[in-house]
């Protein structure tokens, strides 16, 4: 990843949520993170136990960048998560962000899947998977967008994030803990999407909790890796900062995950 700044920046604090963590089916072998800036990372643990990288670093400096090298081991599953680091109850995923907040068109859309599927959360929970992959078209074009689930309902295009968020909505407005989760997806040489990427998990009694991921139209397999969960995109973003100075910022990120 680089920032650059015109006219360069006076200094930059950033927050990395990069790192993943051990849990049942993922093990991290090794992982590295870079700074081109002479800087420290301090490594902390967020509020939802996400493993975080901070520094602070002093320009001026007109070009910042951050590289990531790492190597995790994965089985596959089926999407149950077990033996992750949970700080909070499954009632906690209950609560709404601007982002995941279900509208109107959401919820007769999770009540026309419940009705489907009466009598089993886990049911309605791939009946909202299904549907969501076959209905509305995942365009990457559409990257870097801000969008919420209602708006992208509406339009019937998403790209990952957009898909997590309207699936935690669903899965809320029927009484079912939800949340987002970032990380990385490898598939074989065929797939369209790898990379970044961006599914949900839902408590389900008996199970715990399960990814889904709508983009694929699956449960995470051995070709995810888990790296961090929140309410919603914001809350599990791999990079957030804030730089001072009067610079404009753009930046460039690379992704290259293999098997």
């Amino acid at each position: 990843m680089v920032h650059r700044y015109d006219p360069p920046a006076a200094s930059v604090i950033e927050v990395l949520r990069l790192t993943p963590r051990n849990h049942e089916g993922q093990y991290v072998i090794g992982w590295r993170i870079d700074v081109s800036a002479d800087v420290r990372l301090s490594a902390h643990e967020d509020a939802f136990g996400n493993l975080t990288h901070v520094f602070n670093a002093d320009g001026p400096f007109d070009e910042l960048s951050v590289e990531v090298d790492g190597e995790v081991e994965t089985q596959n599953t089926d999407g149950v998560v077990r033996g992750a680091v949970e700080r909070f109850p499954p009632s906690m995923f209950l609560r709404d962000t601007p982002l995941t907040q279900a509208d109107t068109a959401i919820r007769e859309f999770a009540q026309t899947v419940r009705a489907a599927n009466v009598g089993s959360a886990l049911a309605e929970l791939h009946g909202i998977l299904g549907r969501l992959h076959d209905d509305i078209a995942c365009d990457d074009g559409l990257k870097g967008r801000s969008t919420s689930a209602a708006e992208a309902f509406a339009s019937k295009q998403a790209v990952p994030p957009d898909l997590a968020h309207i699936f935690v909505g669903a899965a809320h407005s029927l009484g079912i803990p939800a949340r987002y989760v970032s990380g990385y997806f490898c598939a074989d040489e065929m797939a369209a999407r790898k990379g970044g990427h961006a599914w949900a998990e839902a408590f389900v009694p008996d199970l715990g909790w399960v990814g889904f991921d709508p983009t694929n139209g699956m449960c995470p397999t051995d070709a995810y890796v888990r790296v961090a969960i929140g309410l919603d995109a914001q809350g599990a973003a791999p990079v957030r900062g804030m730089r001072y100075g009067v610079s404009e910022e753009t930046h460039k990120v690379a992704v290259k995950v293999e098997q």
